[in-house]
C-alpha cells in the first residue's frame, strides 16, 4: 500500500513540507502574482541593454551574471565595471536568482549602475539550514577572488570586472547573509578583491521578543508575521530561536560589532516595514560600534516594495520610491 504524503508544515502560498521530508515550492498563491516566481531563461544576447548568463563554477555555487551592454561599447580596453554580488531573500527558504521578481530588478540595476551583477543560487531551508547560504555567499566571493587572481577564467568577468570595487547587496533575509559574508571577508586577505561597500535592503533582522512594529505595521504578501516565524523555524539550526546571531546580529549572542571589519554600508529601510524596529536597532548598533553606515529611507513603503512589479508598474508612489532607491544605490556605488 502506498503511503500518501501529508503536509506537516507550510508557508501560505510559498512552500509545503511533507512528512517524508520532501519540499514543494510550487506557487499556490494568487494567480495574478504567479509571474513574479516564474523563471527567466538566461540570454547571452542583449535584451533591454542587459545580457544574462548562468555559470557553474568548479569551486563555488551556481551564479547568474548580468552584464550591461554599454560595457562592450567603451572604446578603451581598460574600462572596468564594479561588481555587485547579490544574495537573495526569501526567508532562507524560497526564491531563486532566475525568478522574474529578481530578474526585473537586477537586470535594471546592472544597467543603471553600469555594474556587473552576480546573483548567487543559495541553498535553502529546510533541506539546507543556516549557515549553508552564508557559506554559499562566501564561496561566491572566493570564486571572484580566484578570478581576480587569474587562477580561473570567466569570459565576461575576467576582462570586464573591476575587482577592486566589489559591493555586496541583499534583500530581506539576504541582508543577514551580506553582514555575515562581509564579516568573514574582513578576517582574511582576499586581495586583489576589495569589498567597497555593503547594501542591505530592508534587513531581515529579528529577535525572540516581538517588536512594536511587528505588532502594529501592515502585513503584506511579501511579509507576514506567520511567514517570518515559519521560514525561520525551517531555516535556523534545530534548537535555535530568533536570537541566533545570524538573524539577530545586534543581539548578545552575536560577535561584538566593534570587533568586525566591515566595509561602508548603505542601510536601506522602508518606514512601514513590519521589521522597522529591529532594523533600526541593528542600524543604531552599527553606528554605536563606529561603523561607516548611512541610512536610506523609503517613505510610506512596506518590506521589499521594489520587488513587487505589479505595484511598481501601477502605483505611482511605489514607482517614484523605487526610482529614488535605485538612484541612491547608484550614487553610493559611484562614491565608493
Amino acid at each position: 500500500m502506498t503511503h500518501e504524503r501529508k503536509v506537516v508544515d507550510e508557508v501560505s502560498g510559498w512552500l509545503r513540507v511533507y512528512d517524508d521530508g520532501s519540499v514543494d515550492r510550487t506557487w499556490v498563491g494568487p494567480q495574478e502574482a504567479k509571474f513574479i516566481v516564474d523563471p527567466v531563461p538566461s540570454h547571452e544576447n542583449f535584451v533591454d541593454g542587459v545580457a544574462v548568463r548562468d555559470v557553474d563554477p568548479i569551486n563555488g555555487p551556481r551564479v547568474r551574471v548580468y552584464m550591461p551592454e554599454s560595457s562592450f561599447e567603451e572604446g578603451s580596453g581598460d574600462y572596468k565595471l564594479p561588481i555587485i554580488l547579490h544574495l537573495h531573500g526569501g526567508g532562507f527558504c524560497v526564491t531563486q536568482p532566475d525568478w522574474f521578481m529578481y530578474y526585473s530588478v537586477y537586470s535594471k540595476l546592472a544597467q543603471v549602475a553600469q555594474a556587473i551583477v552576480v546573483s548567487v543560487y543559495l541553498r535553502r531551508g529546510p533541506e539546507d539550514r543556516l549557515p549553508a547560504p552564508v557559506d554559499d555567499g562566501y564561496a561566491a566571493l572566493l570564486w571572484l577572488t580566484s578570478l581576480a587572481r587569474t587562477e580561473v577564467h570567466d569570459p565576461w568577468l575576467s576582462s570586464k570586472a573591476d575587482f577592486g570595487r566589489v559591493f555586496l547587496i541583499g534583500d530581506s533575509s539576504g541582508t543577514t547573509l551580506v553582514h555575515e559574508v562581509a564579516s568573514r571577508a574582513g578576517k582574511t586577505d582576499l586581495s586583489p578583491i576589495n569589498l567597497a561597500g555593503a547594501i542591505p535592503l530592508h534587513p531581515g533582522v529579528t529577535r525572540s521578543t516581538r517588536s512594536r512594529s511587528e505588532l502594529e505595521m501592515p502585513q503584506t504578501p511579501f511579509l507576514t508575521l506567520d511567514m517570518v516565524d515559519k521560514f525561520l523555524s525551517l531555516a535556523l539550526p534545530i534548537g535555535s530561536n530568533k536570537d541566533h546571531p545570524i538573524i539577530c546580529p545586534m543581539g548578545e549572542a552575536a560577535p561584538p560589532l566593534s570587533e568586525l571589519k566591515l566595509p561602508p554600508i548603505m542601510y536601506c529601510v522602508a518606514d512601514k516595514d513590519l521589521l522597522i524596529d529591529t532594523q533600526m536597532e541593528f542600524y543604531e548598533a552599527l553606528r554605536k560600534a563606529g561603523k561607516e553606515v548611512e541610512l536610506f529611507t523609503s517613505y510610506n513603503m512596506t518590506h521589499c516594495f521594489y520587488l513587487n512589479k505589479l505595484a511598481v508598474d501601477h502605483d505611482p508612489d511605489t514607482k517614484v520610491q523605487t526610482e529614488k532607491l535605485f538612484d541612491g544605490i547608484v550614487d553610493f556605488i559611484k562614491r565608493h
